[in-house]
């Protein structure tokens, strides 16, 4: 079985959610911190042994594209001031993978994005999918986790993680058997059902191994259920061709950053553990607790 050396990071969502702080930036670069959302997310890859990050983009998404790249005027800037240590950060960025980078002119789906992407990966070759909102606080990165149950079954695998039953019709929920130590045989996919129709509280949070079977199905689709090509309805039809297909409820805390609370949250939480700030940011939640 080959490693997953790859990954495709779809990124050409509009963030609505977050305008007018969207405007004229990618949602995916709001910082969390000190660090854009998309550099956490590429870390956790690379811990995981990915070595290629290949980015989908559309219109207005440069920002990406350049903050993985080389800056000369600034890292000379930095060297002839002194900040030596941030040239080290600096760099750090741009040698963290190889970067490459393809367009989806028209948003037809998360299956359509990685359709896009799909000329960079091997015919015989699974890769990693990963989605912009699937910030994870872990001591062990969540995509080795759920690399780890691909490498033991050789199959597509996607990370799940339980979520309140109020909140399920938000999510693609998984109903399967329990296979112990977190793993699920997948038998039911059901994107965003309601409440009293989800098969579990599992649902899906953008950390994908996708086997070569799922690009060949996504390229013979035309549409999906929602008009779009989407991974889910791929799912769906792996399902009815009683293809294996596995779930992962990944360790951890799911810091999902899709909307304004959570993002919030998630900068408490991981502000929390940054060395330069966590003392007055818990003075701070403090005396806001008091008031």
């Amino acid at each position: 079985m080959q490693k997953i050396k790859k990954a495709i990071f779809p990124v050409a969502g509009f963030g609505t959610r977050f305008l007018p702080a969207t405007k004229a930036q990618p949602k995916e670069m709001l910082t969390v911190v000190d660090k854009p959302v998309i550099q956490y997310l590429v870390e956790q890859a690379v811990a995981a042994g990915i070595e290629e990050i290949i980015f989908v983009t559309g219109r207005g998404k440069r920002a990406i594209e350049d903050h993985f790249d080389y800056s000369f005027e600034l890292e000379k800037t930095l060297v002839e001031k002194n900040k030596l240590d941030l040239v080290k950060k600096v760099q750090e960025i741009e040698n963290l993978a190889k970067f490459s980078y393809v367009r989806q002119p028209i948003p037809l789906g998360d299956g359509h994005a990685v359709l896009c992407a799909s000329h960079l990966i091997g015919e015989d070759e699974s890769v990693l999918v990963m989605f912009g909102d699937t910030l994870y606080d872990a001591e062990i990165s969540p995509v080795k986790q759920v690399i780890d149950v691909y490498e033991k079954y050789g199959d597509t695998v996607i990370g799940l993680s339980e979520v309140k039953p109020e909140e399920v019709s938000q999510f693609g929920v998984m109903g399967g058997v329990d296979l112990g130590n977190g793993v699920y045989e997948v038998k039911k996919f059901i994107e965003k059902p309601k409440m009293s129709e989800a098969p579990s509280n599992l649902v899906q949070v953008g950390i994908n191994v996708i086997t070569p079977e799922v690009i060949k199905i996504l390229s013979k689709m035309k549409n999906g259920k929602s008009g779009e090509i989407r991974l889910a309805d791929a799912y769906d039809e792996m399902l009815q061709q009683n293809k294996p297909l596995y779930g992962k409820k990944i360790e951890g805390e799911w810091l999902d950053t899709g909307n304004k609370f959570n993002f919030i949250k998630a900068t408490l939480k991981l502000g929390l553990k940054h060395e330069e700030v966590k003392d007055r940011l818990q003075l701070l939640i403090n005396e806001l607790s008091t008031k």
